[in-house]
């Protein structure tokens, strides 16, 4: 269930942690002839994450799936904190914020099926995409309007760089 306040939260966030499948993916794999897994991004997520990491944000992808394709494309964008087969994510996250020296309090978490829910139960934001688990929309503050894989990222990577006007400005620069 959406909580109106989450709102308040949104000029807070430092850091997106985010989870792969289900998040990042809708979740379907293609499985080729030799075994190998496929998944698919949505580009408009990937520009989000691009422009966070642009603008100072902390960008890191905790999933317990190993698709080492998943990690190109990510370092492709500029994210270097991507662990897979994380299956402990609370043990990574801690790693990962006294790295940073980030504050839960700052994180939001994004994911969507019972994998995540110790975690999202620790941080600032928990959030999720629209056909999460319901165990996962119950504890999460935001509930996006769009759906793992189908731009939820961008969803709310977007609302937090609006909030904190850094989200259309370095095109105001180029174009004034």
């Amino acid at each position: 269930m959406e909580d109106k306040s989450y709102k308040e939260y949104l000029k807070h966030i430092n850091t997106f942690i985010l989870d792969i499948d289900g998040v990042l993916t809708d979740g379907s794999v293609m499985v080729t002839t030799s075994g190998e897994m496929l998944r698919s991004m949505n580009i408009k997520d990937g520009y989000a994450i691009k422009t966070a990491i642009d603008k100072g944000f902390n960008i890191c992808i905790i999933s317990g799936g190993s698709n080492e394709g998943v990690r190109v494309r990510l370092n492709g964008l500029g994210v270097t904190d991507v662990f897979l087969g994380a299956h402990n994510k609370i043990e990574q996250l801690n790693t990962y914020l006294a790295s940073k020296n980030v504050d839960l309090k700052n994180v939001l978490y994004m994911g969507d099926d019972l994998p995540d829910y110790p975690v999202m139960k620790l941080v600032g934001l928990p959030t999720c995409p629209q056909d999460a688990a319901p165990e996962i929309k119950a504890i999460s503050k935001y509930v996006s309007h769009k759906n793992g894989g189908k731009g939820a990222v961008r969803d709310v990577i977007e609302q937090v760089l609006k909030v904190q006007d850094k989200w259309f400005d370095s095109f105001n620069a180029q174009y004034d």
